[in-house]
């Protein structure tokens, strides 16, 4: 028996729970949260700024305030050493822009440009190959992406021994059978070739993580109903991967683009720009530390962020970066 007819047959009246406001809730409901109070609100606003403070004081003081500083430094004549600046107005980008053989490196970029072609295409290749259940396919993943790992100071020493005369590209050739010593470095097309040849190894590595990530995210359902359908290999990545890619492809030709157009490391360490192997950053930082132009360097360098800066925009303009739904 329960307590209620306990009560019953003793005479007594059950208790019956205090009659107070419900404000539409139902009974046995929990009561609503208070709202959170002003300052605790403006604390958890602030919250995500205060993490954020240390990293944008970082791109302020190394990133922004130099850029401003060479935008400065463009309109002046300064040499880099003397404490005088004397303002020139825009006399260092009419210089630039009437001197055509400053803009004759730029077919250098071609060398690269090309270059990165064949880099995409590998790396592409290889991200889709390991991306399917193959052996050893870790280790080939580590193999791919170590070089983009080294030094890039480390990657000239090492190839400029490499191409150097009788060195090791000699050596393996010789093995073939190939009776060659020639000079790699010494004219200007089997230079840049090489040059690019060496650019091909150091920054396939990540064009090939990136392509990588982003087909591990297209979901496996669509693997197993392709399977089903009788799809092959080459019908998947047509129908799928390529275009479940297609926002990666394009950041990877932006990036590859670009820095064809900024090129410095590996010539600069391997030939010091020597045999027609010059590109526009070489030629500004020895405008700027050989011959003591800093301002016509500064000058140089917004040009050639402004090309860079350009050449994105007619690329994001003919290839916009759609959402891709393939489901």
């Amino acid at each position: 028996m329960d307590r209620t007819t306990d009560t019953t047959v003793r005479g007594e009246t059950p208790r019956r729970p205090a009659a107070g406001p419900s404000y539409g809730r139902r009974t046995g409901d929990a009561p609503s949260p208070a709202p959170p109070r002003r300052r605790d609100r403006a604390w958890r606003e602030a919250t995500p700024w205060l993490f954020m403070l240390v990293p944008l004081a970082l791109l302020v003081v190394f990133t922004y305030a130099p850029v401003i500083n060479m935008i400065a430094y463009s309109f002046t004549d300064w040499d880099g050493v003397s404490p005088e600046l004397r303002a020139t107005g825009v006399h260092n980008y009419v210089d630039i822009f009437t001197r055509p053989e400053l803009f004759q490196v730029f077919f250098v970029s071609g060398y690269y440009l090309a270059a990165s072609v064949v880099q995409i295409a590998a790396a592409l290749y290889f991200a889709t190959v390991l991306s399917f259940r193959t052996r050893f396919r870790n280790f080939f993943k580590g193999v791919l992406f170590f070089p983009y790992l080294i030094n890039g100071v480390a990657i000239g020493f090492v190839f400029l021994y490499f191409f150097q005369d009788g060195g090791t590209l000699d050596s393996v050739l010789r093995l073939f059978g190939a009776e060659t010593e020639r000079a790699w470095l010494s004219t200007p097309t089997s230079a840049n070739i090489s040059l690019a040849g060496v650019s091909v190894w150091r920054y396939t590595g990540l064009n090939f993580v990136l392509f990588l990530g982003a087909i591990q995210s297209i979901p496996g359902e669509l693997y197993e109903a392709s399977e089903l359908d009788g799809a092959n290999r080459w019908q998947q990545f047509r129908h799928i991967i390529a275009p479940g890619i297609r926002p990666i492809l394009s950041l990877s030709v932006i990036l590859s683009v670009s820095g064809s157009l900024s090129v410095f490391e590996i010539p600069y360490i391997m030939t010091g720009g020597a045999t027609g192997t010059e590109t526009f950053v070489i030629q500004t930082v020895k405008l700027a530390f050989q011959f003591n132009k800093t301002g016509l360097a500064s000058a140089a360098a917004v040009v050639l962020l402004l090309i860079i800066l350009l050449v994105t925009w007619v690329q994001r303009r003919l290839v916009p970066d759609d959402k891709v739904d393939l489901v």
